[in-house]
């Protein structure tokens, strides 16, 4: 039997201790700089992130800070320069401080650069159920405001589950995330209650950069 590892992201887009590769790899893509390790146990794995250093370059946990801070990020071509980018669509994005921990999403509109909605703070979550019901609010007001448009979303497993109908989360239930649970499913009783022809789209943030709902916590 395959022994289950669990993945340790202390720079990515949602630093945290994650028990699913794809999980993992979503928030280390096209990261600059990500660091990350996996390990066999998850008493290992919690231990290493808090301890805060990659075991395998014997780092310190100031010195890794410190490396973290001093990074310089390369100016990248806004997102406008991109003709194929749909001018009228939406984008949708979700924020995750820690894995579980406090969580938010949001939507904004390419067009105005307005924000349609901001969701949360919501304790005890994890970041693709934010991306998750990020498609879900847009979908789902799209259709009571009668408009059709894309929507972006740079998270390849939100997109997967709202593809399926439902969430494919493993959250534990706890009392923080009561509301988030009840949204959680009236996510997957509107999905599978409604259909719909909206085109889902991958952001391509190695191209275009981050996604205009992004939250500006990398």
């Amino acid at each position: 039997m395959k022994k289950k590892k669990f993945y340790v992201v202390w720079a990515g887009r949602n630093p945290g201790v994650y028990d699913d590769w794809d999980d993992a790899f979503e928030q280390i893509e096209n990261f600059k700089g990500a660091k990350y390790k996996s390990y066999t146990s998850s008493a290992e794995a919690a231990r290493a992130y808090r301890e805060g250093m990659l075991l395998d370059e014997n780092l310190s946990v100031g010195s890794f800070l410190k490396k973290l801070s001093s990074a310089v990020t390369p100016q990248a071509a806004h997102w406008t320069s991109f003709p194929e980018i749909d001018r009228n669509a939406w984008a949708v994005d979700a924020s995750c401080m820690g894995n579980p921990g406090i969580m938010e999403y949001q939507g904004v509109d390419l067009a105005t650069g307005q924000t349609l909605f901001r969701i949360g703070p919501f304790r005890d979550a994890t970041n693709n159920i934010g991306e998750y019901l990020a498609i879900v609010h847009a979908l789902a007001l799209l259709e009571k405001r009668g408009e059709r448009r894309t929507i972006y979303s740079d998270s390849r497993t939100g997109m997967s589950w709202v593809r399926r109908g439902r969430a494919n989360t493993k959250i534990k239930p706890t009392e923080a995330n009561a509301q988030l649970r009840e949204l959680i499913r009236r996510a997957d009783h509107w999905l599978g209650s409604h259909s719909f022809r909206t085109p889902i789209l991958k952001w391509d943030t190695e191209r275009w950069g981050e996604i205009p709902a992004d939250f500006g916590r990398k």
